[in-house]
């Protein structure tokens, strides 16, 4: 089975300026995602995707391949899925047809190897189950009811029930309980074909890979936090 690894990275970072290979703790930000990708198992190519010359510069001498974006792609407003279509697009004119994708964010370099194996691993044992992508969520609480707030680009905030609220559990019912997830952004996984037909990164029957450790860097303080996070794992013999 062919498993492909991309890493996204734009050079236009508007909030940290060259964030993506901005030093931390000793090594480029980018450096701690193509690392876990290159010592995976089941990974068979890491290409990083940039418009970049310095990031490009950076990846090569961790040992990632590169595909060059075009700028259409590279733009503030660019989303994800069309840069990893392109990227197999590309792939396939080559004579290249991965089975699997894996969208590794470079901004979360706390996942290492080790859990970006057992995430792959779960994907795989799951598609039995028709299973067709799996993606990392840490649990940010729980709460007795089920309410969804208005998109951010609606034009009024509103909250919707998820449930009958006439039938309300009591806080007492722990089993009524509902596990508060979120995306981490750290990986995604999903079978091509999938990827191709909904052009997202989430399938339509996704699994999630729980990832308490995750931290997604978004500002210089969350590279403080890394950079702490990081040296206690070193000293531990963990990183």
């Amino acid at each position: 089975m062919e498993i492909l690894a991309i890493i996204p990275v734009r050079g236009g970072s508007k909030g940290i300026p060259g964030k993506n290979i901005k030093q931390l703790a000793g090594k480029p930000l980018l450096a701690y995602t193509v690392e876990a990708s290159l010592g995976s198992k089941y990974i068979t190519r890491t290409i990083v995707s940039t418009e970049s010359t310095e990031i490009k510069t950076v990846a090569e001498s961790l040992g990632a391949e590169v595909m060059d974006r075009p700028l259409y792609l590279a733009q503030d407003e660019t989303k994800t899925a069309p840069v990893l279509l392109y990227v197999v697009s590309e792939l396939e004119k080559q004579g290249y047809s991965p089975d699997v994708v894996v969208l590794l964010q470079a901004t979360c370099p706390l996942r290492n190897t080790k859990e970006l194996d057992e995430a792959i691993e779960l994907f795989l044992n799951k598609q039995k189950d028709g299973i067709d992508s799996v993606f990392a969520a840490k649990n940010i609480g729980t709460t007795h009811s089920k309410w969804r707030k208005s998109p951010a680009d609606s034009p009024k905030t509103f909250y919707e029930c998820l449930f009958d609220y006439r039938n309300r559990p009591r806080r007492q019912d722990k089993e009524k309980h509902y596990d508060l997830l979120q995306e981490t952004g750290a990986t995604y996984i999903i079978k091509t074909d999938v990827m191709k037909r909904v052009k997202d990164f989430i399938g339509e029957k996704p699994e999630l890979y729980l990832d308490g450790s995750a931290l997604d860097i978004d500002n210089p303080e969350d590279f403080d936090v890394a950079a702490e996070i990081i040296k206690k794992r070193r000293m531990k013999g963990l990183e």
